[in-house]
């Protein structure tokens, strides 16, 4: 058995509205989850024999708006950063709660018992100097390095072993002028259904769903959206019955594109596979412990 998370940044539960392009059924994978349309806080949460989903909190007790910096290293961790920071702290990581990610985080805790976790996304050499220059890594890359997990680079993409940030790598090419062809959103979901065949934990990022709720763009959302839904659809039908599909966030945000900051909604936790050890999950803190709990059983 292995077990492929992806983590979409800024994906909230928010209000039925025009506001909310989540709440739609022409998102199948969200509505797969769901059995409503799309996502919204008018859908009861669902639990199934083989998939789930809840609704669960991201604000971690802590008054203000929760961001990307506490909220990852608490996602990561099982570890309420948020508290121990006495704030919500992003994007990057907070200076008190880098320990998370450095000694405690879901890849050092699969290592120790003996699971192989792999980090899919791949970065250009511009993130690399740039992040390097100001000893500014983000949580997910702070996370991989410290546990001596390899970050994927351009020759990773070129081999198929890595997925762009975008999934599609068409800001690769077009933007950075690097030399990557421009691949279908179900391209990208084989390429990370063929990784659960090489490792136990496969952890793959979006984060341009926290961009465009910053942005307030709606036209731009509606095709971000279209390929992060083929991407996650195709994974979901083509999910081997033995692996498990975990999808979650660290706070919300694209969920009301009426505002360009982020919201104290609840965040989806869609799990597709052994939904066991996720049934009573209540925040983001109970995610970690329970993909490796899944891993545990499914070793047995």
């Amino acid at each position: 058995m292995s077990l492929l998370f992806v983590f979409i940044d800024g994906v909230g539960v928010g209000e039925k509205s025009d506001n909310n392009p989540l709440a739609t059924a022409a998102l199948k994978s969200f509505s797969y989850f769901t059995e409503g349309e799309g996502l919204h806080s008018g859908i009861k949460p669902s639990l199934k024999k083989d998939k789930l989903y809840i609704p669960i909190d991201a604000n971690l007790d802590v008054e203000g708006l929760p961001q990307s910096g506490t909220g990852q290293a608490s996602l990561f961790s099982g570890q309420n950063a948020s508290k121990i920071a006495c704030k919500h702290f992003g994007p990057f990581p907070y200076s008190k709660t880098k320990f998370l990610l450095k000694d405690e985080s879901l890849f050092h805790k699969a290592l120790k018992e003996g699971f192989k976790p792999h980090f899919l996304n791949a970065y250009p050499d511009i993130f690399f100097k740039k992040s390097a220059k100001r000893n500014r890594w983000t949580c997910t890359t702070l996370m991989a390095k410290s546990a001596g997990i390899r970050l994927n680079r351009l020759k990773d993409i070129q081999n198929e072993k890595g997925l762009t940030a975008e999934i599609i790598q068409d800001a690769w090419r077009k933007s950075l002028n690097l030399d990557v062809p421009e691949i279908t959103p179900e391209d990208a979901s084989e390429r990370s259904l063929n990784s659960l065949k090489e490792y136990d934990l496969v952890l793959y990022e979006y984060y341009l769903t926290d961009k465009m709720g910053h942005q307030m763009d709606k036209a731009n959302t509606g095709k971000i959206l279209d390929v992060l839904d083929r991407f996650l659809f195709r994974i979901i039908q083509k999910l081997s019955d033995t692996d498990t599909l975990v999808i979650t966030s660290d706070h919300g945000n694209i969920e009301d594109l009426s505002i360009k900051t982020h919201t104290r909604n609840p965040v989806p936790l869609f799990v597709k596979g052994d939904i066991y050890a996720f049934k009573k999950a209540a925040s983001i803190l109970d995610v970690t412990p329970a993909i490796l709990e899944t891993l545990k059983r499914g070793s047995k």
